[in-house]
């Protein structure tokens, strides 16, 4: 395996030198959240880490967001009334939706005229579709924060059907929710290329600003002593000795949770060394009885929900890495977590995961099991692990850092403000 770093691809024409704004001011940004920001995965750690960052460079930031989740230190949240029934955190699509929708365009609305920001940041599809007539009627840039396709994210939570009948009407939607914004900033390359050529969106309004990670906070592995490591494995319940294999994210289909623990089967069937820490929701029951069902529940342990915060030391209990998901056009922001932590990593081999670990990363199939407890083994037991763990850290210093990204931001939206 090469420890060669891959070529990253040259910024957008669009991105230039930020400049104070005119007024003298600090740039206000509104970002619009529509999720029950902060819930501790996905979508929402880049949301909370590219404010952080922007807010380090001196912009003022408001958010506005569903009901439900928890407000982060140095963060300004402004929710939406919600029924009682939709105050919880919900993960995917939702019929509530609908309705929170409408709430949040109006809070959208109201934050704008009296916070008075110069740019509206608007994450995800439906974030871009209620800011998109605020930003219209008070002249205001619209930025739109493109994560993957609305309708392939619908059809990877099988919310719909690719045969239903609204699939195509969801599908030019979303190209006209596409064409909405001024600039389209995209979590990966590959999700320019669904921009491009999927939807026919002009190459000048995509930047790619990829999703990272703070080094600072998610610290290597091997700068927590074997003492710190080992008691908090035990109290886990991960036998002394063990090698293992750590997962954080959310516990879904989608995700490959399934594919994940038929993989740990096979591997467990094979060797008694072995453990899976599985750290996510909301999945954890379902996917706990199905590890029952396998056999091997005394092999794997279940923690739940991790708060981000203390996510970095929970990775560094793991001796490999693993991200089993599937979707073809999300991203994949836990791999930059375990590169930072400096964790040997295996993954299926969709163009995302390949453009974030290169040519350190371990590659299955996508949907072969049977090919990820083999790679899964392979880097269990690969002699050079050290060395690919200390390169996976690097690169994520290198290439993947959200101060970068948070200067790249504030360059796109000086490029608007100077239009």
């Amino acid at each position: 395996m090469s420890l060669a770093s891959t070529e990253i691809r040259p910024r957008s024409p669009l991105v230039a030198p930020a400049r104070p704004a005119e007024s003298g001011r600090p740039l206000r940004v509104l970002k619009i959240a529509p999720t029950s920001f902060f819930a501790d995965y996905g979508c929402h750690v880049r949301i909370l880490e590219e404010t952080l960052a922007i807010q380090r460079r001196g912009a003022v930031v408001q958010i506005c967001a569903y009901p439900g989740g928890r407000d982060p230190d140095g963060t300004d949240v402004r929710r939406v009334w919600g029924a009682p029934w939709s105050s919880s955190v919900r993960v995917g699509s939702s019929y509530h939706r609908l309705y929170l929708d409408a709430f949040l365009g109006a809070r959208v609305l109201g934050s704008a005229m009296t916070f008075r920001p110069d740019v509206l940041h608007a994450h995800l599809h439906e974030g871009a579709f209620v800011a998109a007539p605020v930003a219209r009627l008070l002249n205001i840039p619209l930025v739109f924060d493109f994560q993957g396709s609305l309708t392939s994210e619908m059809l990877d939570h099988k919310f719909i059907e690719r045969g239903s009948p609204f699939f195509r009407p969801l599908r030019w939607l979303e190209g006209v929710i596409n064409g909405r914004a001024d600039v389209i900033l995209t979590s990966s390359h590959n999700a320019a290329d669904v921009l491009r050529c999927q939807f026919k969106v002009d190459a000048g309004r995509i930047v790619a600003i990829p999703d990272a990670v703070n080094p600072e906070v998610f610290r290597p592995a091997w700068t927590y002593t074997e003492q710190q490591r080992q008691l908090a494995r035990l109290k886990l319940g991960i036998p002394l000795g063990a090698k293992v294999v750590v997962y954080l994210g959310l516990l879904a289909d989608y995700q490959g949770s399934g594919h994940l623990l038929r993989a740990a089967a096979r591997i467990c069937a094979q060797r008694d060394d072995v453990h899976f820490l599985l750290m996510g929701f909301p999945g954890q029951r379902r996917f706990q009885e199905y590890a029952t069902e396998l056999g091997i529940a005394h092999r794997t342990t279940f923690t739940g929900g991790i708060p981000y915060e203390e996510a970095p030391f929970h990775i560094a209990l793991g001796d490999v890495a693993v991200s089993p998901k599937l979707s073809e056009t999300e991203g994949n922001g836990k791999l930059l977590n375990y590169m930072a932590v400096g964790l040997p990593t295996v993954t299926f081999a969709t163009p995302v995961s390949k453009e974030i670990l290169g040519p350190l990363g371990r590659y299955a199939a996508v949907g072969d099991e049977a090919a990820l407890a083999v790679e899964l083994t392979a880097a269990l037991d690969d002699p050079e692990r050290p060395r690919v763990a200390r390169a996976l850290r690097q690169r994520a210093v290198d290439l993947f850092s959200w101060d970068d990204q948070g200067k790249r931001i504030m360059d796109v939206y000086a490029s608007l403000l100077r239009r």
